[in-house]
């Protein structure tokens, strides 16, 4: 599904991804492992079109290295960025279904996906109706999750989800990407983290990535 071919990425002058090269398959959970500034959050924003990048990154097949940014989600791609980025004077059902309707999906399309959000997520249905600024860093966590269902049909990027949680919403997020995996056992998943404990549990392939460069090996969930 996802494919990262001798991949390269400088800021300022610094090389900051080095030769990367990963593939992902149709239904993969794959962590990104790394302490911070290893270069795990330039290689999700690659993915998403963000970074001036060399080397070749495909989905499905198909390159997308040349694919402008603001048409990537439009592929099938959900991200939720390490801080969220929420609009705190919406609703959180607003917020959630905003990449629907920048993306125009029917009506009867946007209820599929929201329904499938919050089938994933109960509490976030709870919250719906409430200022996206008013919720805890944790729930802002699940709604953008939730944000990025709306549009990831084939892969759903998580950079840092349990980055500051405490254990018990730790707890739930986990919960929540197990309920998804089971709802859509064809998404993948790329989900960063520094520590791999979190997510030995459920991911199947683990990519380390250790000063811009990565090295790919079977978890030991697989």
């Amino acid at each position: 599904m996802l494919e990262f071919d001798q991949v390269n990425v400088s800021m300022a002058g610094v090389q900051v991804l080095r030769r990367v090269s990963f593939r992902l398959a149709p239904g993969a959970t794959g962590a990104l492992i790394g302490h911070n500034g290893a270069g795990k959050t330039t290689t999700v924003r690659t993915i998403m079109g963000f970074t001036e990048a060399t080397g070749d990154v495909r989905l499905a097949g198909e390159s997308i290295a040349k694919t402008p940014a603001h048409l990537r989600p439009g592929l099938g791609v959900g991200y939720a960025p390490e801080d969220r980025r929420l609009f705190s004077a919406f609703t959180v059902e607003e917020n959630v279904l905003l990449p629907a309707r920048v993306g125009r999906l029917s009506a009867a399309e946007t209820k599929r996906r929201l329904d499938r959000a919050y089938d994933v997520m109960p509490e976030l249905k709870e919250l719906a109706a409430r200022p996206a600024g008013s919720v805890s860093g944790g729930q802002g966590k699940m709604v953008a999750l939730g944000r990025a269902l709306m549009l990831g049909t084939k892969l759903v990027i998580l950079d840092e989800p349990f980055q500051g949680l405490a254990p018990v919403l730790a707890q739930r997020y986990a919960d929540a990407l197990k309920r998804l995996r089971a709802h859509d056992p064809d998404i993948t998943l790329l989900i960063t983290e520094s520590n791999p404990k979190l997510l030995a549990a459920f991911a199947d392939t683990t990519l380390t990535i250790e000063r811009g460069e990565i090295e790919q090996h079977a978890a030991a969930a697989a």
